[in-house]
């Protein structure tokens, strides 16, 4: 028997989803087995509530049983094949339950001295499976990991304990029911996550700074609206120490999520977040972050202390019109519509006259030659006009442009 017939692998060893080789065998209730792992991604990463086979619906509170003979013939069968360098599958642990889970928790309440310890097993639970994580969720783990982060208010506080606690929120990747309720019920949480901003190690800021943002973008318009000044300085820190590409693409989202309401544009500016936006557009190379701050910068602009502040800014409508026709359509849109603000709203003699000298009024005219949106175009044509007697006849724009300049 030659060495590939001898180590093929059976199919019934093999999971239904993914025909990868089964390690932890379970069977639902139609019957069909499926890896552990496999299976519940299927059902909790996915969100389904059918048999990936059959494609029935399983029953509520899916119960997953084991598959002992199938894992022990698993098992042989690698045994046999170990010469070919496969390996024993090893015994699977049972999945946690709720009674561990609050057992778990129970003992970090009562002992004090063990509450470290406690956590970091639950955090080791909540890094196994998907499974883990929605079982954590349901047995009041959120809870008790948000009491532990609230003391992070206080001077007299575990460091080490709440970031763990900080960590394992980040990592259950909450549902927005619970989201939603941890921001409505509890204004203290943001309090603790705004400290951890404040004087937190580079991980611990990371998580966050992407745990906010999973919050603000389920949160209801009324929390949106009264999102507290200081929160806007401290993601603007995040930006400005570039902590980690994840971090700061979590910081720019959540800008644009929380920017449009209320007051939050003012805030926004006076956190300081247009001299940072310019700074890192001035360096960025990578188009979905050049985009994100672009959309920021434009909902800044629509403010006049978002215009004031990009104007002031040396390099701030030089760096705007250069990202025009070179990074996406979406940019150049987002780019456009920036220019536009300070044109119809903050024109003044000295800003029309940078326009010319840093080349804006040229990429106007590129941008009604090129293949673009209409209302880009619109908006290039209006500043064209608008601007007219003072960019029409100036020498920094090219003979052969002149002719097409649009008609007032």
């Amino acid at each position: 028997m030659d060495m590939e017939h001898e180590i093929e692998v059976p199919s019934h060893f093999l999971c239904p989803i993914s025909l990868q080789l089964m390690r932890d065998p379970v069977t639902v209730s139609t019957g069909i087995t499926y890896d552990r792992e496999s299976i519940e991604e299927w059902l909790y990463s996915y969100k389904h509530n059918t048999c990936p086979v059959t494609k029935q619906v399983l029953s509520s509170g899916i119960d997953l049983t084991p598959n002992h003979t199938l894992r022990r013939l698993i098992q042989a069968w690698c045994t046999l094949n170990a010469s070919y360098g496969i390996e024993r599958i090893p015994t699977p642990k049972p999945p946690v339950d709720k009674i561990q889970i609050t057992k778990l928790i129970n003992e970090a309440k009562k002992f004090p001295h063990m509450q470290l310890t406690c956590v970091q097993q639950l955090r080791s639970i909540a890094l196994e499976s998907e499974r883990n994580r929605n079982c954590l969720e349901s047995s009041g783990a959120v809870e008790f990991m948000v009491s532990i982060m609230k003391r992070n208010i206080n001077q007299d506080h575990d460091k080490n304990l709440s970031d763990e606690a900080l960590g394992i929120l980040y990592h259950l990747k909450l549902s927005e029911t619970k989201l939603k309720s941890l921001v409505k019920n509890d204004g203290q949480f943001l309090d603790s996550l705004v400290e951890v901003l404040k004087s937190g190690n580079y991980r611990c800021r990371a998580c966050a700074i992407m745990l906010l943002k999973s919050i603000f973008e389920v949160a209801d318009p009324e929390i949106l609206i009264r999102v507290k000044q200081e929160i806007f300085g401290e993601i603007v820190g995040v930006l400005r120490d570039q902590i980690s590409h994840q971090a700061s693409k979590a910081a720019l989202k959540l800008l644009v999520e929380i920017c449009p309401w209320g007051r939050n544009r003012i805030k926004a500016v006076r956190g300081g977040a247009v001299g940072t936006l310019i700074e890192l557009l001035l360096e960025v190379k990578e188009r979905r972050e050049c985009e994100l701050i672009l959309v920021v910068l434009n909902q800044l602009c629509e403010c006049a202390e978002g215009r004031a502040e990009l104007i002031s800014h040396g390099a701030g409508i030089a760096i705007v019109s250069k990202k025009i026709l070179r990074v996406s359509h979406s940019a150049s849109d987002r780019a456009v519509k920036i220019l536009s603000s300070i044109c119809r709203f903050s024109a003044t003699p000295r800003v029309l006259q940078e326009m010319l000298q840093v080349g804006v009024v040229s990429k106007l005219f590129f941008v009604l030659q090129v293949d673009g949106s209409l209302k880009t175009k619109d908006r290039a044509r209006e500043m064209l006009r608008l601007h007219s007697r003072i960019w029409k006849n100036s020498p920094c724009i090219p003979s052969h442009m002149v002719s097409s300049y649009p008609s007032c």
